[in-house]
């Protein structure tokens, strides 16, 4: 068997000679065997084959794993170490009950190393969170031939090789005698000054297992760690000073070396009890500066003693001095694991942690790893009822001091109780068509639909589906316009016990198919009777709604909590859009609580005014049709008329938008009539725009603002506006989490912040995700596992806690804003402007316009020819509409910082062209290019008011984004140019160019289009229903 170059049995065998540290612990007696052991809790359906061949290829590049002792020299074996299977384990706090983790090492065989493979139960189909069954893997070696550093380079390539890539290996042939040798350490241990008993109780021998292991797990990580531990154990101990055995890496100092040998080791520091952790922390780091962390060695003249005359002495050092120890505590810090190191296709940990067998004469040790922003400590000692109560302890106290009890009860304080579980949506469904079939379940501008008939639209959608084998598991595309078809449709995926991913008929048809394709959909239920678009993917086929019978027989299908309901896309800021998958038991939870909450009853009609393609409008799709009440659909897309329509006439009580949504409607001065409840998310809610809200829609309509990332299932947080929200601050709470959800506040190191301190909302509880589709490195990297186990989703928002115990929203830690409600990675905009061929470098930030509203300005360093325009139509072509820049600015290069990345705060303001810039000249106004008249000169004063610019200085090129105009704004103006110009009976006609407005926001188009609605109306320009004021 060849090896990195080496055969096993010739004479370039892998061979290392045993160094003093090696021979002492070869020397243990079996009863006292000393075991590093790795445990690793995850899940998945990695299987026992799999994993013995990932563990034979990791053997091939670590000879260390393979020793066999032939006299005081190791030589690599050709057997791997063996996988062993252990049943009747389960995750959690019994991983250190497994029996055969107490036993002895080397195996009967010879192996020094070996990997107990612990699989547990499978998931439920009705449990909620990651597919898959629970695993534990243990990873033990003896201490004769590796440390644990080295151990966890081996690890580490075992799970290089289940994931497919090549093992970094671990071949070298140095020990730690080469280190030693290297720094000029000749000294042997000398006798302590001073001897330490235990401070931990030691019940002596015993009868079984000898060492005992208590955990505990913290959020966050830590500077200084081993400081910190080592000055509060100083102080938990009852110590007036104490020594430590802290242990170093020798590696460091042979830098490109890698061999799993045994190259750690102990230096005793003292602690004075209440020093600052800090000095000792100082200490640590200038010893290690000075590459003096290490003053002794093992005695070489150890290797002179015969083996069994060492092992004698091994036992009598044992029995005899059970009180005499050089060290309080042995501490080690293992260093930091990311997640994505321990995982692999068929495999997610989802914790590790180290549980060493203790070798002869050793205090109590305490063992550190950092993983998935988490810190695991194990502390080892002895087995004994007084020895393990002790220990807990200890470990209560150390993590009280390292993570104080009332930050944690700041957190505590944001989490609420959980509710039974609740019925899925499907269920709820059915229940609320018995009840009443004739009631009326949608209605829209020109008619209505029964309950019985959406009920009997989506059995044929389901009945189709089922027979194309779209049923669990499958994702089924509906191009989700406002319509009964459109509800038919999402019912109908439902029944069939699929999941849906709506899309927005506005968006390019490239994303669309985009979108399509990632998800994996085979079918995609489109409006109409036929006529085959051809955007749709390879494998993807199209089913027509106009094509499928009113009703068909029941679908005997009921969704198990646990079966993914939705899919909805969201910005990426890697330029791809991710999938986020919903299961039913989320969906289901959010009904529950929002129903009860918002008084939802029969009688309670939201209205879907938004795209189906987010989930913002779910919470009126679900809640009114669940509880018996008509649903109300708004087809036309937003505008001055049809929200008129909508707060006006359309029999609407109870809305769910966002504040940009009611911020218009108070600049247009609508009128609402009838309402009783608003929901209000998407955005931070400013408290003046709230109390506009209270006065506009009047006393008896309650208001709720309601937080809530896509990946937390619509909202998650939710408070009650009261009056004195106006007073108490700029932006209204965001209130509490909803029953069974909760929010931690976390700094950068994960760690829990004190009450009034800003930290990242950490999301978690009943509503919580699977993941992203597809992506397991993402899902891994925003859905992470805190201290308790529980799995929470890094918002990236930040939060505080107020002293009413409500959350306050305070921004974003990153660059993703929202703009219009909707969700938007800059980087994912920036990503597509850079694909134009004319685009050398491209960067995409959110600035505020004059007026205060957030959009999208996009900048980029492009070729000679390429104009602002052409690369916002190239960009309008292959994103939603609000992922299109206001406004792109180009440049001739970025000024960059001192790291290369572009300089943000050198970016030129990207309004200040105005019209007539170099990259739209005067002299090509546009396509509607016109001398001044009348309708010109009304609509430019419009635009000076709201824009609040000189009316002298706009042309027919100008731009409404450009000059710092919105999409709010934008429907504000346009509300004035029907009301001012066009007049009631033309400002129908003038919404309907509201696409070729938006497409060219300039006062040219805007112009030409009044005028074709004037020329089209009946009414002359003169007779006091136009060119009013």
């Amino acid at each position: 068997m060849s090896v990195n170059g080496f055969t096993a049995d010739g004479p370039g065998a892998y061979r290392r000679p045993l160094s003093a540290t090696d021979w002492w612990f070869a020397a243990h007696p079996r009863s006292l065997s000393p075991v590093i052991q790795t445990v690793i809790e995850g899940e998945g359906t990695l299987d026992l084959e799999e994993l013995a061949a990932a563990v034979a290829r990791a053997a091939e590049a670590h000879p260390g794993t393979r020793l066999r002792r032939r006299g005081r020299v190791w030589i690599a074996g050709d057997a791997p170490p063996p996988v062993r299977r252990v049943d009747g384990v389960t995750a959690g706090l019994a991983a250190p009950r497994i029996a055969a983790l107490h036993d002895p090492l080397p195996t009967a065989d010879g192996s020094h190393c070996e990997v107990l493979w612990c699989p547990g139960s499978a998931r439920s189909p009705d449990s909620p969170g990651s597919p898959g069954s629970p695993t534990v893997l243990v990873f033990r070696a003896s201490h004769a031939v590796m440390d644990g550093r080295g151990k966890a380079m081996w690890v580490a390539d075992v799970f290089r090789a289940l994931r497919g890539e090549a093992p970094l290996g671990a071949a070298d042939q140095v020990t730690d005698a080469d280190v030693y040798a290297k720094l000029g350490i000749t000294n042997a241990e000398t006798k302590p000054d001073v001897w330490y008993r235990p401070p931990l109780p030691d019940p002596g021998w015993t009868p079984g297992p000898r060492t005992a292991w208590t955990r505990r797990t913290i959020d966050g990580y830590h500077l200084g760690l081993t400081a910190k531990v080592a000055s509060a154990l100083t102080g938990v101990y009852g110590l007036d000073t104490a020594k430590f055995a802290i242990a170093f890496d020798l590696r460091r100092h042979l830098p490109g070396v890698r061999t799993t040998g045994n190259m750690v080791q102990t230096e005793l520091f003292e602690v004075s009890a209440g020093a600052p952790w800090q000095d000792l922390h100082e200490r640590l780091l200038a010893t290690m500066a000075e590459g003096r962390e290490i003053s002794w060695r093992l005695d070489p003249n150890l290797l002179k003693m015969p083996m069994f005359a060492l092992r004698a002495i091994i036992r009598v050092m044992e029995g005899r001095n059970k009180d005499r120890r050089a060290a309080v505590s042995v501490l080690s810090h293992l260093g930091r694991v990311e997640d994505a190191e321990l995982c692999a296709p068929s495999f997610e940990a989802r914790s590790t942690y180290v549980l060493p067998l203790l070798s002869a004469m050793s205090a109590p040790e305490l063992n550190v790893v950092e993983f998935g922003g988490r810190t695991e400590i194990t502390l080892s000692w002895r087995t004994g009822t007084a020895a393990e109560d002790r220990a807990s302890e200890v470990l209560d106290a150390l993590v009280e001091q390292l993570s104080p009890a009332a930050a944690e009860s700041s957190a505590q304080a944001l989490t609420t109780a959980p509710r039974p579980a609740a019925p899925g949506v499907v269920e709820r469904f059915r229940a609320a068509v018995a009840r009443d079939p004739a009631a009326t379940a949608l209605r829209w501008p020109d008619g209505e639909m029964s309950f019985a008939e959406l009920d009997a639209r989506s059995e044929a959608v389901a009945a189709r589906l089922v027979e194309l084998g779209q049923g669990r598991g499958a994702v089924v595309g509906v191009l989700a316009e406002r319509t009964a078809a459109a509800i038919a449709a999402i019912w109908g995926v439902l029944k069939a016990g699929a999941a849906y991913l709506p899309l927005d008929p506005e968006h390019p048809e490239a994303r669309l198919a985009a979108l399509l394709s990632d998800a994996g959909a085979a079918v995609c239920l489109l409006p109409g009777a036929g006529g085959g678009p051809v955007w749709l993917p390879d494998g993807c086929a199209a089913l027509w709604m106009d094509g499928l019978p009113a009703s068909a027989p029941r679908v005997a299908v009921t969704p198990a909590s646990g079966d993914l309901a939705y899919l909805i896309y969201t910005s990426g800021s890697t330029g791809t859009p991710k999938g986020v998958e919903v299961e039913h038991a989320q969906l289901a939870s959010y009904v529950d609580w929002a129903t009860e909450r918002f008084s939802v009853e029969d009688s309670t009609s939201f209205a879907v005014f938004s795209s189906l393609a987010y989930d913002l409008p779910h919470t009126a799709l679900y809640l009114s049709t669940l509880a018996g009440a008509p649903l109300v659909l708004v087809p036309d897309r937003p505008s001055h008329l049809s929200l008129r329509h909508l707060v006006e006439e359309s029999g609407a009580n109870a809305l769910k938008l966002t504040p940009s949504h009611l911020d218009l409607m108070a600049r247009l001065d609508l009128s609402p009539q009838g309402f009783r409840t608003l929901v209000v998310g998407g955005e931070p809610l400013p408290a003046a725009v709230a109390a506009r809200a209270a006065e506009q829609f009047g006393p008896d309509c309650a208001i709720h603002n309601h937080y809530g990332p896509t990946e937390a299932t619509v909202g998650c947080v939710v408070h009650d506006i009261r009056p004195t929200d106006v007073d108490d601050q700029a932006v209204v709470p965001i209130g509490r989490p909803a029953p069974g959800c909760t929010v931690r506040l976390l700094d950068a190191d994960r760690r829990p912040v004190p009450s009034g301190e800003p930290g990242e909302m950490y999301v978690g509880g009943a509503q919580l995700a699977r993941g992203y589709r597809g992506r397991p490195d993402l899902t891994r990297e925003r859905f992470v596992r805190l201290a308790d186990g529980t799995r929470a989703y890094r918002s990236g928002d930040l939060a505080k806690l107020l002293p009413s115990g409500e959350i306050a929203f305070l921004g974003r830690a990153d660059d993703q804003a929202k703009v219009a409600g909707h969700r938007v990675e800059p980087g994912e905009v920036a990503h597509a402007l850079q694909e134009h061929p004319g685009v050398r470098r491209a960067v995409v930030i959110v600035r505020r316009t004059s007026q205060g509203e957030s959009v999208l300005c996009g900048y980029a360093a492009a070729e000679p020819g390429v104009s602002a325009e052409e690369l916002i139509g190239y960009l309008a072509e292959r994103l939603p509409r609000h992922m299109v820049p206001a406004v792109i600015r180009l440049v001739e290069e970025f000024a960059a910082t001192p790291n290369g990345k572009i300089d943000l705060g050198a970016l030129p303001d990207p309004f200040e062209e105005g019209p007539g810039s170099k990259d739209r000249p005067v002299s090509e106004k546009g396509p509607h290019s016109e001398n001044p008249d009348e309708v010109a000169t009304a609509i430019a004063a419009i635009w000076a008011d709201v824009l609040g610019v000189d009316a002298a200085q706009l042309d027919a090129a100008s731009d409404f984004h450009r000059l710092g105009g919105a999409s709010v704004l934008l429907l504000a103006m346009l509300a004035r140019v029907g009301t001012d110009v066009v007049g009631p009976v033309g400002e129908r006609a003038l919404v309907s160019g509201l696409g070729e407005i938006i497409g060219s926001p300039t006062l040219g188009t805007v112009s030409a289009l009044a005028r074709k609605a004037l020329s089209d109306s009946t009414v002359p320009m003169d007779s006091g229903t136009a060119m009013q004021g």
